[in-house]
This record gives C-alpha cells, structure tokens and sequence, in this order.
C-alpha cells in the first residue's frame, strides 16, 4: 500500500508518526493521573449499570407506552456471558470520554506548543467555567435523549411492530446500546456551541468555514442520523432538527465572540436591548399571547388529539393541574415564562445585530473589520489593501475556496489576486511567492487582473494536483509503466467515464426515480403492507403447527431497517431500466452493445416478466414450502418457533424476488447475446462469472458458509442453465442472435 503514495505524502506520515511519538513521551508523567480519572469512570459506570440502570432503561423504554404494548415488550439475553460483556464495553467508553477532559489539560503546554492552543495562559477558573458549561451542555444532550426522544420513539417502534405482528423482544445487548450510544451522541453533540465557538475563537478554525460550509454541516447531520437514529421520518426529525438550531445557535455563539474580537468591541448586552426596545417588547407580547392562544382557543385539545391518535399516554393538562393554584394564575405565570424565553431570544439578536453594525469597520470605517466573505468579486477588487494585510495566505485560500464552492470563481480569483498584490507591495515576499507557488495565477500587479476563469487561479491549481496524484497513483501501480497502464486500464476507464459522463445530464430524473420507487415502497410497508405480507405468510402455515410462526424484534429498529433495505432494492431495479435507456447510445458508441435504442423497450419487457413471473412462483408456491418444511421441522422436533425478523423477512425475498432474479438471468443472458455479445464469452468467462457470484453471495447473505452456498449454487446454476439455453439458440455459437459488437469481439 506504501508503494501507492508518493515520497512527499510517505514523509508526511513518518514526520506524523515521529510528532505523536514525542507528543505521548512529553505527557508520559502525567498519563498515571489521566488513567485513574479512566479507571473511575470505568468502575463506576461497570457498579451502576448492575445497580440501578438496567431499571432506569427499562423505565424509559416503557414510560410512554400503553399498558398493553408495555405487556408485550420484553428484554432477554441470548448468550450467558453477552451481559458481563456489555458493562465491561459500556464502562470502556465511559471511562475513555471521562479521561479526555485530564489528557487534554495536562497535554496543553504540548498543544500550545504546535499552535492548538492558545499561546497566552488561561486562568483556571476559566477551564473550570468551560468545563461546567461542556458538562452542562452535555447533561442537556442527554436529557433530550432520555426525556423526549426516546419514550416517544420505543412507544412508536413498539406499537408499529405488534401491528405489523412483530413481538418487541429486544436483545438486551442491542437494546442497551442502542440507548446509551445514541443518548451519548446526544450529550456529544451538546458540546457543539462550545466546540464551534472554541476553534473560532482560537483560530483552528476560521469562523468563515463554519458558516460558509453550513449545507454540508446540515447534510452531515442528517447522515449521521440515518446511520445512528431509526430510519422513519419522524424520529429523523427528531434527531436533525435540534442539531440544526444547535448548530445555528452555534454560529451565533461563534460570531459573537469572533466579531467583538476582531473589533475590539464590548458585547453590551442591556445597551443592544434597549437599542431594539420595540423588538424585546414585541417578542415578549408574542410570548405570552402564544401561551395565551394556545390554552384559550383549543391548541391545548388539538394537540392531546394528536397525542392520543399516536397511542402516546403524554396530555397537557389544565393550566395549574397538579400546581396547586387556580388556571388563571397558572396561565399568567406560563404566559410570563415563555415571554421571558422569547424576551431572551430577542435581545440575543439585538446583541448580535448591534456587533454586525456598530463594529469597528462599520461605524468607524476600520478596513481591517470588513468581512471579505461578504463582498462579491468587484467589491473584492475595490476593497482597501488594509482588509488584505492581516490576511494569511491560509485563510485567503478558504475564502477562495468558499467562493469556488458557492460557484463564484471571479471572485476567488480576485481575492488571491488581492492577497498576492498587497503581501508583494508590503515587501513580504513569502506571501507572494507562497500564492503563485500554489497556482493562484495572481500576480503583484494590481487589484485585479483578468484572472480568474479556465484553468487560471485556484481552479487550475486543484485540476493539476489533481492530475499529479492521478497520474502518481498509475505509475506506482504499474511500476512506471504508464503505457501499459493506458493498455490495461486506460481504455476501459475511458469507456466507463464516457458512458457515466452521458448519464450526468439524466442523474436528477435517475435519482427522482429511485426516490419515487423507493419512497413508494417504503411507504407501503410502513401504513400496513409488512403486516398484510406477515399474516398472509402465517397463514400458510401447516394447520398443525399451534399458534403460528412468532417474529420477535431484537433490535429496536430491526424491522424499519428491512423495510429501507427492501424499499432501496426495489428503487435500483426500477432504476436499471431507465439508466439503461439513457445510456444506450453511449454503450452503442462505444461497443458494448449493438441495435437501436428501441431494444431497451425489449430488455425492460423481457426483465420485468422475468422477475413478476418469478416472483409469483416463489410467493405462492416456494416460499411456502420452505417456511412451512422449517416450521414443521421444528415443532416436531420439540421447539419453540420464534423467528428474527430480518432473518425471517430475508428468507421471503431470497424465495419471492430471489426467484424472480434467477429467472432473469437466462433472459439477460439472452438479450445480451441479442446486442452484439457473443456465446464464446458467455462459455469462457464462467471463472470470472463464478467469482462475481461468490463476491454477491458474500456482499448480500449473511456472513454464513452455509447461506453463501445456498445463495451461490441457484446463481450458478441459473448461469449454467443460461449457457445451454444460448447453445441451443445459436447452435452452438454459430449463429449468435447479433453480430458480435466491436468490443467484445476483439
């Protein structure tokens, strides 16, 4: 693998190894006191979770069901040593985020001594008030998770799963690392505003990025929350949009602090207030007239209606139940609380409205303040050399970039054009000569220049280090043989590039389609089809098998993980079609096949018959007599049938839509043969055919030898069937269906 990097990124990696070597050894006399901070918090989370927060668990996972979801739930363990285990695993975690805070401080003077931390000391009590306020933010993170997230979404998950027929059985190690490792991710993203404002503040990370880089932040958060948080739309929700006012909350925080220290300007919060007294005063009359609203004319009963028609036990009562004071006095103090709230929100926007306006560039005319992020490219140009001098050339290559992101390029060029003018007239020749070294195409000649589109500026920069890490990559793969390389790979990356590159103008109505299919599907399994397959499914069961077939849940989000598994097959197989359909013409060109585009229209027809006809056989007759052989099988041999879910679903589409592939792949070997590829190829690749079948198997069946077979011999054997239906078609080869294509033939 070393062998693949270039010199330059090989040194990069030993002088990274060497500066963590002398890092840890710098901090090696205090690693003693950082492991006993470790192993506290080990022992003690080890101590708790036997005591008491095995019930604590149990609590939340029921507090918002009904009485008879809550009957049928039940948590068991599955292997005699998985509980041990998990505390042990639990208290690993625990112990390694509680020894963070210690590693961290007593590694500082190492941190500020490779410029990530501040050079100028901070009193303690300063650390101290970050550490509460980390401590503070993380104990909100987690009690969001715990309070609101989670008795809602196990009442929802529980409830969708006994419709569906679904026993919520959850495996102890599955259930209790689903709680405590995504109400961690809760506490740790508490941490953002000070994490966010941290870096801003020290200048690891300009506050710019941050804010300019707030779409990817939101799409990360979603991802995040998709692999992290159940699949259904509402706990998403859930989940991305506190992060996202979280992260808005941030920047906010962010720019406080970085404004009022770039301006020198005191946060004079009482001064700001009374500045935008009209808006204070209107967001406190909103505040209570909402609270007012909400309780006077029926907002309180359309929200119990909707809390009842979720199956959850929460209600909002009369104002003053449970208070020990009559409802007008109870509606008075709530309309004052959240008048209060709104009054807290609105002088946090006078503040920061006052610093965007009154600070030292605005008011005074300083040009050191002006945000160059803010100009476009002609105000760039027309901008002061001031605004430029306290630049370093980092950050005016992330305003480039930011530029280039939000799809400005004269503008980009423009800045690094005003970097490199002002750092070259001020007679610092480093900044100069660093800029045109990283290809910013700028020269020390004006403010402007005509730079900035083609290749010129940053873009050809990023294109040439581009070509340069491509081109080194080759080379080091094929031992400098670039020609070779061109021989071998070359020509079928070109073929690829050429087809995907007719498929970019059609990527918005692929992905529409998929999203359509997909969405559609999902949806269906969602309102009643998972339910409606399960039933019909039991119902075939041989009438001597008592009580049916049980399906137990050991993870909370088992079953909505197969249902987005299944609803994502079915969108790439609806896909296939269309994506075909467009790249037709490009495969033609190219060789890959032969015949007008019309064929599509035959591929399509003869797949989807393939796959309807195939799923048919299997839903009425295979799949039956499969689950029903099994089902038999165990009760006579004595045992209790319950089923996983993902295990007992999977097996229903290997026997349904499983069938209707392996009927397919004859067809496509047919019409394969029908655009220009020849029998021979289809008789002598079967080594790499096989391969590709094993690799399938590995990728898409259980990581099981016996289910790899299983799921390999039908394959094979569909192929093997495809062989001989092509021998008899093309007699033996001699007359294929379609001349052969100019690819493949040669």
């Amino acid at each position: 693998m070393a062998s693949a990097l270039d010199e330059d990124t090989q040194q990069s990696l030993a002088d990274g190894r060497e500066s963590a070597k002398a890092f840890l050894r710098s901090v090696q006399k205090d690693l003693q006191k950082v492991f006993v901070v470790f192993l506290l918090g080990f022992l003690a989370t080890f101590w708790a979770l036997r005591v008491f927060i095995w019930d604590r668990l149990r609590a939340i996972t029921e507090s918002n069901m009904n009485a008879a979801v809550a009957a049928e739930t039940d948590v068991i363990a599955t292997t005699p040593f998985e509980v041990i285990l998990l505390q042990a695993k639990i208290g690993l975690i625990v112990g390694v985020i509680f020894a963070i805070p210690p590693f961290i401080y007593v590694a500082r003077d190492e941190l500020r001594a490779r410029g990530a931390w501040p050079q100028s000391p901070i009193a303690r009590w300063k650390l101290a008030g970050i550490g509460l306020l980390g401590a503070g933010l993380f104990t909100v993170g987690v009690a969001y998770g715990v309070y609101a997230f989670f008795p809602i979404m196990f009442s929802f998950l529980a409830g969708f799963g006994l419709e569906a027929g679904l026993q919520p059985t959850y495996g102890i190690v599955m259930w209790t690392e689903f709680i405590v490792f995504l109400s961690l991710s809760f506490g740790l993203a508490g941490q953002m505003p000070l994490l966010i404002t941290g870096l801003s503040y020290s200048g690891i990370v300009q506050y710019e990025t941050f804010r300019d880089k707030w779409r990817y932040a939101v799409v990360a958060i979603f991802v995040f929350g998709a692999v992290f948080s159940p699949p259904d739309p509402f706990t998403q929700l859930m989940w991305a949009f506190p992060l996202i006012v979280l992260y808005g909350f941030s920047l906010y925080l962010a720019k406080l602090v970085v404004t009022a220290q770039r301006s020198s300007d005191r946060i004079d919060v009482l001064g700001a207030a009374r500045n935008h007294w009209n808006v204070v005063g209107g967001a406190a009359v909103l505040g209570g007239g909402l609270v007012y609203a909400f309780y006077e004319y029926g907002g309180r009963t359309a929200v119990n209606d909707f809390l009842r028609l979720v199956n959850s036990d929460w209600r909002f009562l009369e104002p003053g139940a449970g208070l020990g004071t009559d409802p007008a006095t109870a509606a008075g103090i709530y309309a004052a609380a959240w008048a209060l709230a709104f009054v807290a929100v609105a002088t946090l926007w006078a503040v920061y409205a006052d610093l965007d306006t009154t600070s030292a560039g605005y008011q005074y005319g300083d040009p050191t303040a002006i945000d160059v992020s803010d100009l476009d490219a002609a105000g760039v140009r027309a901008a002061p050399d001031d605004a430029f001098a306290e630049m370093d050339e980092e950050e005016s290559l992330a305003l480039a970039q930011a530029a280039l992101d939000d799809d400005d390029p004269e503008k980009a060029q423009a800045i690094l054009d005003r970097f490199d003018a002002v750092h070259g007239e001020d007679g610092d020749g480093e900044g100069a000569s660093d800029a045109d070294a990283a290809g910013t195409g700028g020269g020390a000649g004006g403010s402007g220049g005509a730079g900035g589109s083609g290749d010129d500026g940053l873009m050809g920069t990023v294109q040439d280090r581009t070509s340069r890490a491509s081109s080194t990559f080759l080379s080091e793969l094929t031992d400098g043989d670039e020609d070779e390389a061109e021989d071998d790979i070359g020509g079928y990356y070109k073929d690829l590039r050429f087809i995907f590159d007719s498929l970019r103008s059609r990527s918005f109505r692929l992905v529409a389609v998929f999203g359509g299919v997909m969405a559609a599907a999902f949806t269906w399994l969602y309102l009643g089809g998972l339910a409606t397959v399960r039933n019909d499914l039991e119902s075939r069961v041989p009438a001597e098998i008592e009580g049916g077939i049980n399906i137990i849940t050991l993870h909370p989000v088992e079953a909505l993980i197969f249902m987005v598994k299944f609803s994502v097959l079915l969108g790439i197989v609806a896909v296939f079609p269309v994506a075909l359909y467009y790249a037709w013409p490009a495969l033609r060109e190219r060789g890959f096949v032969a015949g007008r585009i019309y064929q599509v229209y035959l591929w399509a027809g003869a797949l989807f018959a393939g796959l309807i006809g195939g799923f048919a056989l299997g839903y009425a007759y295979i799949a039956p007599g499969i689950i029903g052989w099994l089902v038999t099988d165990a009760k006579l041999a004595d045992m209790i049938i319950t089923y996983q879910v993902s295990d007992f679903l999977w097996l229903v589409v290997y026997t349904t839509v499983g069938i209707g592939f392996l009927a397919d792949i004859p067809i496509a070997m047919l019409l394969l043969n029908n655009a220009g590829v020849p029998y021979r190829v289809f008789r002598t690749r079967w080594r790499e055919v096989v391969v590709a079948i094993m690799l399938f198997a590995a990728v898409f069946t259980p990581a099981d030898v016996i289910t790899m077979i299983l799921a390999t011999l039908p394959l094979m054997a569909a192929y093997g069937i495809g062989i001989g239906v092509l021998f008899l078609v093309t007699f033996g080869g001699r007359r294929n269906l379609s001349p052969p294509s100019e690819l493949v033939g040669r």
